[in-house]
């Protein structure tokens, strides 16, 4: 197999600087066909390369950005305002701020790949800022992928025990990540869902760059859905929720379905994971739906 290549970026948005991170198979040559790429966003709690780059001692197959290099696929993921290694300032990233993040991102993606069209994955509040990217600026998207997605929030069990320290989220635009709270994200809905020592993996991979985050994305989720608008979706959308997620409602997510206009869209439950699907026992079956997804005869990225 052709080694694994990486490379770290930099995006500028005005006076602030966004860390961008890149996985194929063997590095850019010269003359090659470029690859299609899958842009990877991350929700509330940690960074891009963490939750998409994860190494878990002893255990293979945690990082989603080699899988999916493995599968043919450009990857990269960006640290929005405030988490990880990008800058922070005094705002709390909330969620639409992260449609100017990504928009900045797409400079250097396609001085990079020479593509304007790219595949995009989000999962949880990362969902929600991919489709408000889609809505903005369609012609950036390909192809949509939603995970651990919520659209007005009626019902939800997760955002309902959240919305409970709304004055905590108001208080202060960052708040404190530990051990205990990355372990709390594979328990709270299911145990079982996950192996042992994922969320330890999460925890210290995360906790070694930072252990504030910002507050905005928390905020949003509890008083401010919807703040999707699925008329505006022009490009394919796969829907993609884990059997026992707790961040939305089955009927939730089906009433944001029925109102995408297009015909090319898919909505799949994949049994035995929970919020963190990619991150689950069985995200083996999370690949499968995803590349197949991507690409569908007639379809393929790129």
């Amino acid at each position: 197999m052709t080694d694994m290549w990486s490379h770290e970026y930099w995006a500028q948005k005005g006076d602030v600087k966004l860390y961008m991170f890149r996985k194929r198979l063997g590095a850019p040559r010269e003359g090659e066909v470029p690859r299609p790429v899958l842009f990877l966003v991350h929700g509330s709690s940690f960074s891009g390369p963490t939750g998409f780059d994860l190494h878990v001692p002893g255990k293979p197959d945690y990082s989603l950005m080699e899988k999916f290099a493995e599968y043919g696929f450009d990857v990269w993921t960006l640290d929005h305002e405030g988490y990880g290694r990008s800058d922070s300032t005094e705002g709390n990233s909330p969620i639409l701020e992260g449609v100017h993040d990504l928009r900045a991102g797409m400079d250097i993606v396609e001085r990079e790949t020479g593509r304007t069209k790219y595949a995009f994955y989000g999962a949880s509040s990362g969902a929600l800022r991919a489709a408000a990217f889609a809505e903005n600026h369609p012609e950036y998207v390909e192809r949509l992928i939603l995970d651990a997605f919520v659209y007005t929030g009626e019902g939800s069990p997760t955002l309902r025990e959240r919305a409970r320290k709304m004055d905590i989220w108001t208080a202060s635009n960052m708040r404190e990540v530990d051990k205990p709270f990355f372990l709390s994200i594979f328990t709270r809905d299911k145990p079982g869902t996950s192996e042992d020592g994922v969320g330890e993996a999460l925890a210290d991979t995360e906790l070694a760059i930072c252990n504030r985050v910002p507050t905005g994305t928390y905020v949003d989720m509890c008083s401010k859905l919807p703040v999707n608008d699925p008329a505006k979706i022009q490009c394919p959308v796969l829907i993609v929720r884990g059997e026992h997620d707790g961040i939305a409602t089955e009927q939730d997510l089906l009433n944001y379905f029925s109102l995408l206009p297009t015909a090319d869209k898919q909505f799949i439950i994949i049994p035995g994971l929970a919020h963190a699907s990619h991150l689950g026992i069985h995200r083996a079956r999370f690949w499968h739906v995803v590349r197949s997804f991507l690409e569908t005869p007639g379809g393929t990225v790129g």
